[in-house]
């Protein structure tokens, strides 16, 4: 019966903040700072949540073939290739690695 608490527990809390969001007053929405804030935070989630889960196994710091992938995509993103491109070359080498250490 305790996860059907944590399924409560966690849409209650999804629509609390939903219901914050809503409640902020357009005033400070158009603040410099906050529109500056809403820009960037997605940006920084998403690399700290990348470099979590690329060079993290639980508890301990790893290089492994999900490193040379992401190495990969960097290197093809830093050339301007496109989207595809820089998801084909992260999985090729990260394949290509996985297969040379078994």
């Amino acid at each position: 019966m305790n996860i059907w608490i944590a399924i409560g527990a966690t849409a209650v809390g999804c629509y609390v903040v939903k219901l914050i969001g809503l409640l902020v007053p357009a005033g400070v929405l158009e603040r410099p700072l906050v529109q500056r804030l809403a820009a960037l935070l997605p940006v920084a989630l998403l690399a700290a949540l990348t470099a979590q889960q690329t060079f993290a196994d639980g508890h301990v710091l790893v290089l492994d073939a999900k490193a040379a992938g992401l190495a990969a995509a960097t290197v093809a993103l830093i050339l301007r290739a496109p989207f595809l491109l820089v998801v084909a070359a992260a999985v090729l080498v990260t394949a290509g690695v996985r297969a040379m250490t078994g």
